[in-house]
């Protein structure tokens, strides 16, 4: 087995920083140690095969990312991403771990898209992944499955408050979904919009010759989300479930879940960069010569992008300080404007929602550290240490300790990252949602299992690589 010596940075956890080398022994943390710690009398980094200079730099567990959809079918078409080249472009972000979704449409059996999914992943993904399940069809076989899921380290299930007919789950289906996690231990996860007062509004802004993608966020409005947040959270406190609400973007819904915690329910919730960063103005402002208006389709993504004059991206950061939200995914659900977003030409209804930001989360949120949103440590934890805890991978994953998995970042702080520039990125698309954003920090090392797979920007990891990892129930619960 490889050993290796990470030497002269500063390891950051969730608790704080200190200057320390890391000492890995193949897969696994062996030691944090004092720098230029002797072994016997002998340096140390004499005695290892490989030494990776860290001077100036931080050292932090590696990045996960809670929320992927590879290869997702939706709307007609598929994720432009694969398990191969997301996972591929994730490591060059500093991610190490992802968990995707398996999907379920009604009439699947839970168990047979396990399965394929499972198929679709293994030897394909080039850093460790795990899986939640989607559930759109609440039967009582869905219910044994969940059982069954559980034991395969599948341990959160995602329903649906809103796409009728595709993933909408009614009231009764959900209940009866959080009543067996209250039994089983799993955690729900919620995607929460009122999708049948959102149909309304499509309906009606299309029969108005409202077609434009910018009318995508004009039809879900906060308060569509802010209402199924608080319905959400009314079922899981009947049933005592623990409530995960995803891809959360309103200020509205963000005093809904604080309310609920403040009064001790487990619930929780995450946000994405493109709520913390992008806004409704910038989508409608955007007009290219190829494209004209639906230039916008871009940005098209659900929950949709607010308005900026509304404060809910101020509400959003401080909600990560103030731990209302406790992280940040990316709903990673990319699609081509190609062949892809393209299929909404004349209506906004059509564009396949999804943002691809898998590459990006680390060095995004870092920026919050620039700024002064958050805190160094504060970083960390919404990266990579609470995601580890709340799905069941602590102690493995998001932590810089003996006998964690060797999964490391080297980050520079005194360098530059230019994102989305051109063709830059390595996600499997034909534009970036980030073009032009600019970041004072720079993944610089990354290391998956002991393996460096991002050195001296360039890839040395391979697809395969990656892991399939069996999760625990959740590691976060009050």
């Amino acid at each position: 087995m490889t050993t290796t010596l990470i030497t002269g940075g500063t390891v950051v956890n969730a608790t704080g920083r200190s200057r320390a080398d890391v000492l890995i022994d193949g897969e696994q943390i062996a030691a944090i140690l004092p720098p230029g710690s002797t072994i016997l009398g002998h340096d140390l980094a004499g005695s290892v095969d490989r030494v990776i200079d860290a001077t100036g730099k931080y050292v932090i567990p590696g990045g996960i990312d809670a929320h992927t959809h590879m290869e997702m079918p939706f709307g007609g078409t598929f994720a432009s991403d694969t398990f191969a080249s997301g996972t591929t472009a994730a490591a060059w972000g500093g991610t190490t771990t992802i968990i995707d979704f398996v999907v379920q449409y009604a009439g699947e059996d839970p168990l047979t898209q396990f399965a394929l999914w499972q198929e679709k992943a293994a030897g394909n993904c080039a850093i460790d992944y795990g899986f939640h399940q989607i559930l759109s069809d609440v039967q009582d076989s869905s219910l044994t499955a969940m059982d069954t899921l559980i034991t395969e380290g599948v341990t959160s299930f995602k329903l649906f408050q809103a796409y009728k007919g595709v993933f909408l789950s009614d009231d009764g289906q959900i209940l009866k979904a959080m009543q067996r996690a209250s039994e089983n231990g799993a955690m729900i996860m919620m995607h929460s919009e009122n999708g049948s007062v959102i149909d309304v509004l499509v309906q009606q802004a299309l029969e108005r010759g409202e077609t434009s993608p910018v009318h995508h966020g004009y039809t879900r409005p906060w308060q569509a989300e802010a209402e199924a947040t608080h319905r959400a959270i009314m079922l899981a406190n009947l049933t005592g479930a623990p409530l995960y609400v995803v891809h959360v973007s309103a200020d509205q819904a963000v005093a809904q879940i604080a309310q609920a915690r403040d009064a001790g329910q487990n619930v929780f919730g995450e946000t994405c960069p493109q709520y913390l960063y992008l806004n409704l103005e910038d989508q409608l402002a955007a007009v290219s010569e190829e494209w004209g208006d639906f230039e916008g389709a871009k940005w098209v993504c659900s929950t949709p992008l607010r308005s900026k004059h509304e404060g809910h991206q101020e509400s959003l950061w401080k909600s990560l300080r103030t731990n209302d939200l406790q992280l940040v995914s990316t709903d990673h659900c990319p699609f081509c404007m190609k062949d892809q977003k393209e299929m909404g030409l004349g209506s906004f209804a059509k564009i396949p929602n999804g943002i691809g930001s898998v590459e990006h989360r680390v060095d995004l949120l870092y920026q919050g550290v620039v700024t002064g949103q958050i805190t160094l440590e504060r970083w960390v934890e919404l990266i990579s240490v609470t995601p580890a805890r709340m799905f069941g991978l602590y102690g493995r994953k998001g932590v810089l300790a003996p006998g964690a998995d060797a999964d490391v970042v080297v980050y520079d702080p005194h360098g530059h990252t230019s994102i989305g520039v051109g063709k830059t990125h390595h996600m499997n698309m034909d534009y970036s949602a980030w073009e032009g954003y600019e970041i004072d920090g720079h993944v610089d090392v990354v290391l998956s299992r002991g393996q460096v797979i991002v050195a001296g920007g360039a890839f040395h990891g391979r697809v395969g690589h990656g892991t399939y990892q069996r999760r625990e129930l959740s590691q976060y619960l009050i």
